[in-house]
């Protein structure tokens, strides 16, 4: 059971219809058992994080530990300017409450009617659709890649995302049937703030959300070649750089998913108004943590922004974010009235576990006990039992591919180095914390059973030979990207050319035409003829691009 405090008394400036009733009294926390999380990266010569404890919507306890600029030898503070991407997509989602308070939009309007360039994919796509990830519409950035856009490298700008949207000709699923997070959806809706208001989402924001606020170091960053006071820089790891690192800075010119710059300062104002209601009002804040319902009936946890769940039994609203080197975690109590900002600018800084170790430090006392973690026992199994196992298994989704392949006496999961998978015995393996089982009856394919995956059936083994690898070269166009990519056989491997990137090996894995490449799964669809005439790629969040080859009708 969860142990509460005595209710800590909450002074407003404004209405106090959503304010919480905290249940956790101030508690004294020794500030080195803070620092401790941080310990890691306070010196002078890594990257690091700001930190802001907000009870109240307060500041009780900011420090910066490690560097902003490590060129200049500039140490990081709570005021500390940082790109805190994903983290961005709550104050876009306040500047539309903003619109749907004054009548001027509603969140069942159709996209279209703000968005003509997205196209009509016979089913209405709702502003609700776009903010709670349930659209289908393919991810802006995962299109981009796939056309050739090199991250740090291309500046991509809000008219290139409307661009290659205006270009699809399907989505990834009917909207409302499932959830899968799509930054393309909060780029329109900024497009709807700037086309209902006349105004760029960087100049109602500052007007209706930041100065009424005081957030007096935040802004959206519209302009990538913009100068800004006191911005924290951020690295990514080169074994060849000066302290192992190079500069990793987003160069993109894209607004409403991302590219919000402040500080763990100004988020304490931010954190005030979701208890003081000052911007927004109630209706607004009420609204803003709202899950969604999908067509299923099933309860989504995404909200309007923000994702709402629970830790060590307490509930929780926030989101985390991730572009280039920067990374961030805002993490709100609402029960407790305590709040935690973790903004970092090094891509393995992991904000969001350290929000959640200084949440401890916070809130230990009225937290579920941790649960016992052991691991399981490894059983002895035959190497001809373990081999049963190996083969690509492919799951309900496009580009969900499983590899399991033996090495040695031992089976590992997945591409690359891959994950060790330890026998419990009865078909059933270890995968870290999780269990996988395999089974395999009748004449039905093999499966694997993958916690948070299902069902995954294993794929007919296809080890192509020279001859057929040569029926897929060719150039290959896909209109929905605006590209093309030349398929040729080298080395007895199929390998991707493509003017901008790198040559990337197109690598079997089972059933007839089907390649990994990266984390993209290629598809050849056969014709009447038995020959190839179209691919389609997928990843995560888009799905099903078609490629066809040059001179075929699109």
């Amino acid at each position: 059971m969860v142990r509460t405090f005595p209710a800590l008394v909450v002074l407003t400036l404004g209405s106090t219809l959503l304010a919480p009733s905290p249940t956790s009294a101030q508690v004294a926390v020794p500030e080195f058992r803070v620092d401790s999380v941080f310990a890691d990266v306070d010196g002078p010569t890594t990257p690091g994080c700001a930190l802001s404890v907000m009870r109240g919507g307060a500041p009780i306890y900011e420090r910066g530990y490690g560097m902003a600029n490590l060129e200049y030898g500039i140490p990081i503070t709570p005021h500390s300017v940082f790109h805190i991407a994903s983290v961005s997509k709550e104050f876009t989602a306040m500047a539309v409450e903003l619109l749907v308070n004054e009548g001027k939009v509603s969140w069942d309007d159709d996209i279209r009617r703000y968005v003509p360039e997205v196209p009509d994919f016979g089913t209405p796509i709702t502003l609700r659709h776009l903010v709670h990830h349930v659209s289908g519409i393919r991810d802006q950035w995962n299109l981009l890649s796939m056309a050739g856009w090199r991250w740090e490298a291309d500046v991509v700008t809000q008219g290139d995302v409307l661009d290659i949207t205006s270009r699809q000709t399907a989505l990834n699923f009917r909207p409302g049937e499932r959830y899968l997070y799509s930054n393309t959806g909060f780029t329109l809706l900024a497009v709807v703030v700037e086309r209902v208001s006349g105004r760029s989402l960087r100049e109602f924001a500052q007007e209706r959300i930041f100065a009424p606020l005081g957030m007096e170091e935040t802004h959206f960053h519209d302009d990538h070649e913009m100068i800004v006071r006191n911005r924290a820089w951020a690295y990514a790891p080169d074994p060849d750089g000066l302290f192992g690192l190079k500069n990793s800075i987003p160069d993109f010119d894209v607004v409403g998913a991302t590219s919000l710059f402040t500080t763990v300062h100004d988020l304490a104002a931010w954190d005030r108004n979701f208890i003081t209601a000052r911007v927004g009002g109630p209706e607004a804040l009420t609204r803003m943590q709202q899950r969604f319902v999908l067509n299923s009936g099933d309860t989504i946890a995404y909200a309007h922004g923000l994702t709402v769940g629970t830790y060590r039994g307490l509930r929780t609203v926030g989101h985390g974010g991730s572009d280039a080197g920067y990374r961030s975690n805002f993490l709100r109590f609402p029960d407790q009235g305590l709040s935690i900002a973790v903004l970092c600018n090094f891509p393995s800084a992991d904000p969001g576990g350290r929000t959640l170790r200084v949440a401890d430090a916070y809130l230990e006392d009225v937290m579920e006990p941790r649960p016992a973690v052991s691991a399981p026992a490894s059983v002895p199994v035959p190497p001809a039992e373990l081999r049963e196992v190996v083969g690509a298994y492919h799951g309900e989704l496009p580009a969900q591919v499983f590899e399991v392949r033996m090495e040695g006496d031992s089976l590992l999961y997945g591409s690359g180095r891959g994950q060790p998978l330890r026998p419990l015995g009865n078909r059933r393996f270890a995968l870290g914390n999780s269990v996988i089982t395999y089974r395999a009856e009748g004449p039905a394919p093999a499966q694997l059973e993958i916690p948070g995956v299902g069902r995954a059936l294993r794929m007919p083994a296809w080890n192509p030979s020279a001859e057929e690898l040569r029926e897929l070269e060719g150039t290959w166009v896909s209109d929905e990207l605006g590209t093309e990519y030349r398929l040729v056989v080298e080395d007895g491997a199929l390998v991707a050319h493509h003017r901008k990137l790198e040559p990337r090996r197109m690598r079997p894995v089972g059933a007839r035409g089907v390649f990994m490449m990266g984390g993209a799964e290629g598809r050849f669809v056969e014709d009447a003829s038995g020959g190839f005439s179209s691919f389609t790629l997928s990843d995560g969040r888009v799905w099903n691009v078609r490629f066809r080859r040059l001179g075929e009708a699109g």
